[in-house]
């Protein structure tokens, strides 16, 4: 995939223009503030998924402005398209091909990229809700039937919860348990084996690119925890049965606390360099390179499941970063066009081929290495 150019009219701070990319990499600079992000942004917009920074739609588009558009041209699936999409107050109009679109959530799938933001340092830094959230989105994009399992799961789950706490107001009501324990069990079952599944994938591919990020220093380990003892070596029938019995066995207990003790919801993946947690231990340049290397092995195994390079966009990457770390990214991740922002004039330099795109106050220039 590959986005040949994009013009841009009233979005956020950028000044009216058009930029054509290479197909390599491609590295827009400029001091704070100016809008290196804005421009990310405008880009990731193509792809139909929500704003990375939570923005709404209605502030993308520039202070007193109307409107503002975003039009592109791209090659996928084989063959040169088009894109337009115009942002009005309260509503939004999508233009794929010529063919006018219901909304963005259309586009999703037409161009297939992946996003790293200072804000996906959360990865790392928070709870495990945030590592779950990554897993489940990933899964989302490579196989849709897994979001039917997300919305079906959080609703048993929901239900469960609610019968649990209103269990010791009515002690019949626990006859009932029995029916949403199997449905519970099955669907977390189903999501629990796809999880290991990709963590496997993910591990693999993630300790590669780490390898080569920290100079062959440093291993990178991927563990999915899950509440389900020995997960990784059960069938997901198995698996199922396990939940079923702890939940039975486990039954007074989940009664007295009002919630659902077992299953994905409460999973986590744990996150090692040569052994140690980076969350605890790591540095925030080993912090910050262990996302990276999750973020672009999860464009590589999307890639093995689309037969298609998606896009990779790299937000204020390099900041924290050593020299080599960052000579690693803008020379190593080939084959793929890939988006860097950067601050650094120093950084820039590091750049053996592809374009610059100099921002300055909303406006863009552009320069082939």
């Amino acid at each position: 995939m590959i986005i040949r150019s994009l013009s841009f009219e009233g979005f956020r701070n950028l000044k009216n223009g058009k930029i054509e990319p290479c197909e390599g990499v491609n590295v827009i600079y400029g001091e704070n503030a100016q809008g290196k992000t804005n421009l990310i942004e405008a880009l990731w917009m193509l792809t139909g998924n929500k704003s990375f920074r939570g923005a709404k739609d209605s502030e993308l588009i520039a202070i007193g402005k109307d409107h503002a558009k975003l039009t592109a041209e791209f090659f996928a699936a084989d063959r040169e398209q088009k894109l337009s999409i115009i942002y009005l107050k309260g509503k939004k109009e999508v233009i794929l091909n010529d063919v006018k679109q219901k909304g963005t959530s259309s586009l999703l799938g037409n161009i297939c990229a992946v996003v790293f933001s200072p804000e996906h340092l959360s990865l790392v830094k928070d709870g495990p809700s945030e590592r779950r959230r990554f897993i489940d989105d990933a899964l989302c994009q490579i196989k849709p039937s897994y979001k039917d399992s997300l919305v079906k799961y959080a609703k048993i789950l929901n239900q469960r919860n609610t019968l649990l706490k209103d269990i010791p107001k009515n002690k019949r009501l626990e006859d009932t348990l029995d029916a949403w324990d199997q449905r519970l069990a099955a669907v977390a079952a189903a999501m629990i084996s796809a999880r290991i599944r990709y963590i496997r994938k993910l591990n693999e591919c993630a300790d590669m690119y780490h390898n080569g990020i920290s100079s062959q220093k440093e291993k990178l380990e991927l563990t999915y925890k899950c509440t389900v003892q020995q997960a990784e070596n059960m069938t997901s029938e198995q698996i199922r049965d396990f939940i079923v019995d702890y939940l039975k066995s486990n039954r007074a207990n989940d009664i007295l606390a009002g919630i659902t003790s077992i299953g994905p919801h409460r999973d986590d993946v744990e996150i090692k360099i040569n052994g140690t947690s980076v969350r605890s231990f790591g540095s925030q340049g080993q912090q910050r390179s262990c996302v990276l290397s999750m973020k672009i092995a999860e464009e590589e195994i999307l890639e093995l499941s689309i037969s298609e390079k998606p896009i990779v966009f790299l937000d204020d990457v390099l900041s924290e970063l050593d020299s080599s770390r960052q000579e690693f990214l803008l020379n190593e991740i080939d084959e793929r066009q890939v988006f860097i922002t950067c601050c650094e004039a120093a950084s820039v330099e590091r750049l053996n081929n592809g374009k610059l795109f100099r921002v300055e106050n909303g406006q863009i220039e552009s320069q082939i290495i």
